[in-house]
């Protein structure tokens, strides 16, 4: 690692953690560093149980705002998904603090909401990347390592490859799952689209709901300014009947074609193990 060991802070906006977590991630970390692992703070609110979410939206926006703004934490690391994030951003971004904004924000799935308000505010931090409770997914362990090695010492091999360093034109991301990004269009912390490529994942639904979700997305007028989309994986689809007749990347090309956004191929993010980390400005 360098500039240190880092401090990393887990907080759960969502759905609570899976016990037996904070103990697999933290001797994951000791294992790939020894002595000089980052310091990981899981948040005792991740363990919180409101209904479906992890505390209710009090706690989770106050155990954020915790973390966000705490100056000994270089990163907050999102537990997991689920759904919750979008219920505290209203709670949350009046409150952030300077040193809220000199932090690394890493998380997918729902936290692509909280991703989103944060950067369409000026946080230069958010990525999109696994997160602790991955670790119990088919390939999480790696999954799990990638963040932590990019947390901890920024390590490109874990980016999307379009990302990498030395490639040639830098590519501008964004990337979120396709349910996520339709539920922030038509609002304040809907992302500012131009000049970006969007990369987009989805996981669990049917096809005739990611062509409805890629209607909404390419019909908005900002994400008509972005600079293309590529399409990461969309697993574990229902099956339909009647069968919708096309797959997702004969969804995604059409409705690229329809709305002017060139479509720039496949993209390797997604519900799986193989998930890679996209930062939002700058690798």
């Amino acid at each position: 690692m360098t500039g240190g060991r880092k401090r990393i802070g887990v907080v759960a906006p969502s759905t609570r953690l899976t016990d037996g977590v904070a103990e697999a991630v933290t001797a994951l970390a000791a294992e790939l560093y020894g002595e000089r692992a980052p310091e990981i703070r899981f948040h005792p609110q991740c363990w919180f149980s409101y209904g479906h979410f992890a505390g209710d939206d009090n706690a989770r926006a106050e155990a954020f705002l915790e973390v966000a703004n705490d100056p000994a934490c270089d990163a907050l690391w999102f537990a997991r998904g689920g759904y919750g994030c979008g219920r505290l951003i209203e709670r949350v971004l009046p409150r952030l603090t300077d040193a809220a904004r000199a932090k690394a924000y890493l998380g997918y799935s729902d936290a692509g909401a909280m991703l989103s308000a944060l950067h369409r505010n000026g946080f230069g931090g958010a990525a999109h990347g696994p997160m602790p409770n991955d670790v119990l997914r088919e390939g999480g362990r790696a999954a799990v390592a990638r963040s932590l090695r990019w947390l901890a010492e920024r390590d490109p091999a874990g980016l999307e490859p379009s990302l990498k360093p030395g490639l040639k034109p830098r590519v501008r991301p964004l990337a979120f799952n396709m349910a996520i990004l339709s539920s922030l269009i038509g609002t304040p912390w809907e992302p500012d689209f131009e000049g970006r490529v969007v990369m987009l994942e989805e996981v669990g639904e049917y096809m005739y709901r990611i062509d409805r979700f890629l209607f909404h997305i390419t019909g908005s007028p900002r994400f008509r300014t972005a600079a293309g989309l590529m399409l990461g994986r969309c697993s574990a689809i229902p099956e339909n009947d009647p069968d919708f007749g096309r797959d997702e990347e004969e969804i995604a090309r059409e409705w690229c074609e329809r709305s002017g956004v060139p479509y720039l191929g496949r993209a390797d993010i997604g519900h799986d193990g193989a998930n890679k980390i996209v930062p939002f400005d700058g690798v």
